[in-house]
């Protein structure tokens, strides 16, 4: 039986095959979002190809952040760079920050991750650098809904992110494709 990247490549060679038109382009897209909107959300699988049709986007729409529980831990971390490079360098001019119902970080705790770590062979001097890190992280995550609405604010609040960019949190519901609004970023102006 083939294994799992073998698979992924023998799909891509029939994908690139058989290039569906909504793919083809006589021009190639361009790597600024042509909606003008950054997207940071979770890495959840249930979201993969039903978030964006949801909320009516399509490739070269918008910039797509993902990370475990769209969440962020300091000032200047992955994705407020990303955010920085989106805004700057690819005329991004909204931010949406996008949880979801029944997210797997709210039952996460820093305790149970380092056991598991442990147990599949990290050393526990590495896990003590990040150890606090990790705490911040995991274990400040209980409620989706005040995550999202912490995130956008510490979006909202970082010097580095323009003052006229709306910063809006949002919910979704994995199971409908429903959104429903936590922050408005045009409320904050």
């Amino acid at each position: 039986m083939p294994n799992t990247l073998d698979q992924l490549l023998a799909a891509n060679r029939k994908f690139v095959e058989n290039l569906p038109l909504e793919f083809a382009s006589p021009t190639p897209l361009s790597s600024k979002p042509n909606r003008r909107l950054a997207l940071f959300t979770c890495m959840d699988t249930r979201l993969v190809s039903f978030l964006e049709p949801a909320l009516g986007i399509r490739r070269g729409e918008a910039k797509v952040i993902k990370n475990a529980g769209n969440s962020i831990t300091d000032s200047f971390d992955a994705t407020i760079r990303s955010l920085i490079v989106a805004i700057f360098e690819l005329d991004v001019k909204e931010i949406l920050v996008i949880g979801h119902l029944n997210c797997g970080m709210a039952e996460a705790n820093s305790e149970q991750l380092k056991t598991r770590m442990i147990d599949r062979g990290i050393h526990p001097a590495a896990i003590k650098v990040v150890e606090e890190e990790l705490e911040k992280w995991l274990d400040q995550f209980h409620h989706p809904e005040d995550n999202v609405e912490k995130v956008a604010a510490r979006i909202r609040s970082s010097p580095f992110i323009p003052r006229d960019v709306p910063v809006h949190g949002l919910i979704f519901d994995p199971h409908t494709g429903e959104i429903q609004v936590v922050v408005n970023g045009y409320e904050s102006f």
